[in-house]
């Protein structure tokens, strides 16, 4: 057996010489989350990066400049998200001439419907020319790990459809990752165990955890939508206040990219102390604490399960 492996190992040399002899492949991703995994999937193969929207940067306020289209115009490949979040995309292409792959990589994942129903700023319509817009969707669907195995799937597709030549790179590559999203999803529902069913409630900053809820059963409040341009009205923010203190929820955190104003002022108000910083719709710097994908899902768990428990 070990003498198998030794052999599919030294075959597999020359296919990655090859990838990393091969001229950078000029690829853009729309955020900092995608922009991880593009490098994930991509592996030993060059490729010549573009993240639109960097750490810490928010998706929402995006306003694209022209070196932006210029840099798409001549990328192989370009990486959405799709579901409206990174809507400004359309006109961006369209501007910049776009002739390369283009890959959305929430295709095929299972959606949940924002808030109510209504997207709260965002243009999450998918429609395209001539069809009717789909029900609205919560767009921050890589919140899932389950969803981050589509996602990475996905990506291997685009890369094969603009290299195809490297095809089984970029298919060993999304599973070999997508193994490790397998093991943190497990790590994490063991971590959530720990924390009575009670207890499972969280209030950020705005609801972009709705797929992480759903995935291991907690709550998460927010002042504002799935869109930090929506404004939380008194009334809503009041009936959080009350909530907070009703509950006894102690799991408060503001985000990496919103503004923390609003949130501070509840926590005040509400008599509880803001329990840190998670990371939704963006990574951090390299030397932060959610520097991938993956370190931002152990960075938020490490946070909110104690947080939740009540734990000083």
């Amino acid at each position: 057996m070990q003498r198998r492996a030794f052999l599919a190992a030294a075959l597999s040399l020359p296919a990655l010489r090859h990838a990393s002899a091969q001229a950078a492949l000029p690829v853009v991703a729309s955020f900092s989350i995608l922009g991880d995994l593009v490098r994930q999937v991509a592996g030993e193969r060059s490729i010549d990066l573009s993240v639109f929207v960097g750490p810490d940067g928010d998706a929402h306020d995006f306003q694209p400049r022209p070196s932006d289209a210029e840099r798409l115009r001549g990328a192989a490949l370009l990486v959405q998200n799709g579901l409206g979040y990174d809507g400004w995309l359309g006109r961006l292409t369209s501007a910049a001439g776009f002739r390369g792959v283009s890959t959305s990589a929430s295709t095929g994942v299972r959606l949940r419907p924002t808030e109510g129903g209504h997207d709260h700023g965002h243009a999450h319509g998918t429609a395209r020319r001539g069809q009717v817009a789909e029900p609205a969707a919560d767009p921050h669907a890589w919140g899932d790990p389950r969803n981050g195995q589509v996602y990475l799937r996905n990506i291997a597709a685009g890369f094969s459809a603009a290299d195809p030549g490297n095809a089984a790179l970029y298919a060993r590559n999304a599973e070999t990752a997508s193994a490790r999203l397998a093991t943190l999803d497990a790590e994490i529902r063991a971590a959530i165990a720990t924390v009575p069913e009670a207890r499972r409630k969280v209030l950020t900053s705005h609801d972009a955890f709705g797929y992480f809820g759903d995935a291991y059963g907690i709550r998460f409040l927010a002042p504002q939508g799935v869109s930090t341009h929506s404004e939380p009205s008194a009334a809503q923010v009041g009936a959080l206040i009350r909530r907070l203190r009703a509950e006894g929820i102690t799991a408060v955190f503001v985000e990496n990219m919103s503004s923390t104003a609003t949130l501070e002022r509840l926590a005040r108000e509400a008599g509880v102390r803001v329990r840190g910083r998670l990371y939704a719709d963006a990574l951090s710097p390299p030397d932060g604490p959610a520097p991938t994908y993956e370190a931002l899902f152990r960075h938020n768990t490490g946070l909110i399960v104690p947080a939740m428990r009540g734990n000083d």
